[in-house]
């Protein structure tokens, strides 16, 4: 798979903040024995047993940096470390698997990611009619 600048770039971005969560952590004094649930987010693969399209919108929501996001800004605001100590686990999984290339998935298929090198569909179709009209075999 080729990869571009912007997605070597997203990836670069993304090994920053796991280091960043990383470090947040140890600063805030974070359990070790809570780090375990960095695994957590990946139970979401069981929802492509009901198919891909459940599959992605689950994996999607486990691994969609919004949700830890806000489950960190309620912990800052209420003063519950549990809260951020989860959100920052959270995060750091999500980054890991972002700077491994793993990005949300789309519902075409599970290696059909906002990071991958496929085209998007109407680019795809783009090309195809482009190709016909021009009288080259696909």
């Amino acid at each position: 798979m080729k990869r571009d600048l912007t997605t070597t770039v997203l990836r670069l971005e993304a090994g920053v903040v796991f280091a960043l969560t990383v470090v947040a952590y140890h600063l805030i004094s974070g359990p070790s024995w809570l780090w375990w649930l960095v695994l957590l987010p990946d139970l979401s693969f069981a929802a492509y047993l009901a198919g891909p399209r459940l599959g992605a919108a689950a994996y999607n929501f486990a691994h969609s940096s919004l949700a830890p996001m806000l489950l960190g800004l309620a912990g800052v605001l209420t003063h519950h470390q549990l809260l951020l100590d989860l959100a920052l686990i959270w995060a750091a999984h999500i980054a890991a698997d972002r700077a491994l290339g793993y990005g949300l998935k789309r519902s075409t298929g599970f290696g059909d990611t906002h990071l991958s090198a496929q085209l998007p569909v109407a680019q795809t179709n783009l090309r195809h009619a482009s190709q016909m009209l021009q009288g080259v075999k696909t």
